[in-house]
């Protein structure tokens, strides 16, 4: 699936706030939109106030930055732009050097599906800095969403403690494309399936839906209207029971479960979608299995989120299926992850490279300077922390590394823990040379990914904290700095 060809059909290089461009001409104009730049992307606090976030959008990235080229309505609108004074905002000759735009940068990033962490990069662009900077805005879109979505589902689905998530948020997401990478995303952190058709099309993803109240009210009764669509769907027949009375309304079900079985298909479960789910669902679990529907399913919806999954199951609820939307898809409780993509390093008019800080008020904004790159270390049972470098300053084993928030807080790294570089390539010299693995293939890295972290990293409340930390060299360097620029 290609973003640009299957769903918009056109470049999307205008998807960018206009600063972007803006900065892009002011370089072109002073002579220095070649030189070479990185730029890191990271977010800064622990995602829903939990553990860890999963990597999520990266396959959008590499579609968008395939197709990155302006067409020429893009530049006939550009030329339409006015400044206050009424002059153009950008000078023709800078559009005619869009117009020849090929893109020409380094992209390293942490694949979709793997834990990522607060303060270290998921993505790492080198490159002429004009082009670094007008693919910001994309590249924060598509990442902080989808993460953001992945981690959600994710812990949703931790919740569920193996039972089928499916993701029915279409109908409540941010529009289309939030609908769509929603739904995507939601696959990748876990989700069984979900009730968006065109994201069952385009990503390949199960899809799963039965029929809604409307349906029950169309008939003269409850139970005509469960044998119609058992007469129209007898291979898909989950009935949902609350529209009138819902323990009647499972009876109801049972006895077209009978004539189903009497022409040789079962009732494949029942949906609550309202009132009291766990008293509800006992009860209808009690009434199938007397009837002798032991193995039809119960699933439920209705606003339901992690932390109720979570209580419900502490209360005895016989469901096994948990359609989640508006929760999952708007991630209401944080609908933004906040990352940020900050310049780190820029060369000088003698070719070196020059480490760039930003400073500020609050201490949690002060960047990482350099070019990053992280470590990951393990054991045969889990990860054991990541390790944030510099790729010019290097490191050695065994080695220490420090909390960037707070020097206080070390931990050794020890020369014979297996490790992994999180960043790899995806573009050099702006042509892709990464094979995308399949959405299924993600899905797995992720439950893999969530296997190997300690079960209290993944707790909802208080959870432990994953060891994230600048290796020392780099830790001193960016407190140097920071001293410096502060003239202490």
């Amino acid at each position: 699936m290609n973003i640009n060809k299957d769903i918009y059909q056109a470049p999307l290089s205008l998807l960018t706030d206009l600063y972007q461009l803006t900065m892009a001409q002011g370089y072109w104009k002073k002579g220095i939109a070649n030189r070479e730049a990185v730029f890191n992307l990271f977010f800064r606090h622990p995602v829903f106030k939990g553990g860890y976030a999963i990597s999520c959008g990266l396959h959008y990235v590499i579609d968008w930055l395939e197709s990155f080229s302006f067409h020429p309505s893009d530049l006939d609108y550009l030329a339409t732009l006015r400044n206050p004074d009424g002059t153009g905002l950008f000078d023709r000759e800078f559009l005619f050097h869009l117009s020849n735009l090929k893109f020409e940068c380094d992209v390293d990033a942490v694949p979709e599906g793997r834990l990522v962490f607060p303060q270290e990069p998921l993505l790492r662009v080198k490159g002429p800095i004009w082009q670094a900077q007008l693919i910001e805005t994309f590249l924060l879109n598509a990442i902080n969403f989808q993460t953001l979505i992945a981690t959600k589902a994710a812990r949703i689905c931790f919740a569920a403690k193996g039972d089928a998530v499916l993701e029915f948020g279409l109908r409540r997401a941010q529009g289309i494309d939030g609908g769509l990478s929603a739904s995507r995303a939601s696959y990748v952190g876990g989700c069984s399936a979900t009730s968006n058709v065109l994201a069952g099309k385009l990503f390949g993803i199960p899809v799963r839906g039965t029929h809604a109240h409307s349906w029950v009210m169309t008939f003269a009764s409850e139970v005509e209207a469960f044998e119609a669509y058992a007469d129209s769907m007898p291979g898909n027949t989950v009935f949902l029971v609350d529209t009138y009375n819902t323990l009647k309304g499972v009876e109801n079900a049972i006895l077209v479960g009978r004539k189903l079985r009497e022409k040789g298909y079962e009732l494949a479960g029942i949906r609550l979608d309202s009132g009291d789910l766990a008293y509800l669902s006992i009860e209808a679990r009690r009434i199938l299995d007397e009837a002798g529907f032991q193995e039809t399913s119960i699933a439920a919806s209705n606003d339901l989120d992690e932390y109720l999954i979570k209580s419900l199951k502490e209360q005895g609820a016989q469901i096994n299926i948990w359609g989640v939307g508006t929760n999952l898809v708007s991630a209401s409780d944080q609908p933004a992850l906040g990352g940020v993509y900050k310049l780190t390093a820029l060369k000088d008019e003698k070719g070196e490279w020059e480490y760039k800080i930003k400073l500020s008020e609050q201490a949690g904004k002060i960047n990482v300077p350099g070019i990053l790159q992280v470590r990951r270390f393990r054991d045969s049972k889990g990860f054991l922390g990541d390790m944030v470098y510099d790729e010019q300053l290097g490191y050695e084993l065994p080695s220490t590394m420090i909390d960037p928030a707070d020097f206080t807080k070390r931990k050794l790294i020890q020369a014979d823990w297996q490790s992994e570089e999180l960043l790899v390539p995806i573009f050099r010299k702006g042509q892709c040379v990464y094979a995308k693995p399949s959405l299924d293939a993600t899905r797995r890295r992720a439950k893999e990914e969530l296997a190997m972290l300690h079960p209290t990293i993944k707790r909802f409340e208080n959870p432990h904290n994953y060891p994230v930390g600048l290796e020392e060299k780099l830790f001193q360097l960016r407190a140097d700095r920071v001293l410096k620029m502060k003239n202490l």
